[in-house]
């Protein structure tokens, strides 16, 4: 498609969005539009160009420069009788491919996966560069602390969607791991952890491990309020298929899996007391400021 060397990443049984993803030389990596139309059932190409539009509207809107996420390119194709004609094409950077699915046409099917993919894409990007200057302790406080955050959200949305009780709501949760897990249940992780009655899962787990739920609850919060789901097992479904959407985009990236993801010696409580420990000694030995530690970082009773 152009005179830069690159490889496309291919594997079985992956996302037909991880299949047609590029990486150049220098690392970087992009998806053509053009491809990527295919993809979401788009049959003729001139359909496809007013998506992109409106994708890069929505980049322009949210202050960044859709010259660097849309970029113009062309190759060659070849006609009959030995002849050839350029063809033009967009090299999309992973955010721009998040906004063109916000943009394209919500009745395919494929339009939905490709949001939860590139969503959890750039979901992992940004808690990347948000975490790549604090070492591991600090990173659990933060991501268990966005995870106290998300978690209240998502009991809030599932209410609305059915799942009121304690017990729908621990059977809600389970699915959720299940699906991120491998088909594990909150009891089993927790067997895996030897964790203590009363000891709570996210509480014992790595930043890795953790963002990873994270990435589960945000985007089961966001699934189920997109697709307007109503009734419990429906939303136990969602759940379950956004934590094996989850687990499949980390198997993809070659991540551990989160079931295999070491337990930590500390657990968050320990964590914290070093941290009041340190802020009795002066704020400016704070890992965070002094408002971040006040923040409730235990979990609902009903949640797992």
């Amino acid at each position: 498609m152009s005179d830069t060397q690159e490889t496309k990443t291919e594997a079985p049984d992956v996302s037909p969005f991880e299949a047609i993803r590029h990486t150049e030389e220098d690392g970087n990596e992009y998806w053509s539009a053009r491809e990527l139309a295919k993809v979401l059932g788009y049959t003729r190409w001139e359909r496809f160009p007013g998506v992109i539009n409106k994708a890069e509207a929505a980049c322009t809107n949210s202050g960044h420069t859709a010259a660097d996420h849309f970029r113009v390119s062309s190759y060659m194709i070849q006609l009959g009788k030995g002849g050839q004609r350029p063809v033009e094409d967009f090299r999309l950077s992973r955010y721009a491919c998040y906004l063109i699915v916000q943009n394209a046409d919500p009745n395919k099917e494929i339009v939905a996966l490709g949001q939860t993919y590139f969503a959890t894409m750039t979901r992992i990007a940004e808690e990347a560069d948000m975490l790549a200057g604090l070492n591991e302790a600090q990173r659990r406080l933060y991501l268990r602390g966005q995870l106290s955050d998300h978690n209240r959200q998502l009991a809030a949305t599932a209410s609305l969607a059915g799942v009121v009780q304690p017990l729908d709501f621990a059977i809600f949760q389970d699915h959720g791991y299940m699906g991120l897990y491998g088909g594990l249940k909150t009891a089993d992780i927790q067997a895996r952890k030897k964790l203590k009655k009363g000891q709570q899962i996210l509480d014992h787990m790595n930043s890795s491990e953790m963002a990873a739920n994270l990435f589960r609850a945000t985007q089961t919060d966001e699934k189920i309020r997109r697709d307007k789901i109503q009734g419990k097992a429906s939303a136990n479904q969602a759940h379950y298929e956004v934590g094996r959407k989850v687990r499949q985009t980390i198997q993809e990236l070659g991540g551990t899996m989160p079931e295999n993801q070491p337990t930590p010696v500390e657990s968050i409580q320990q964590l914290k007391q070093k941290e009041e420990k340190r802020l009795k000694q002066g704020p400016q030995l704070s890992m965070f400021g002094e408002e971040e530690l006040d923040e409730n970082l235990e979990q609902p009773a009903t949640n797992h």
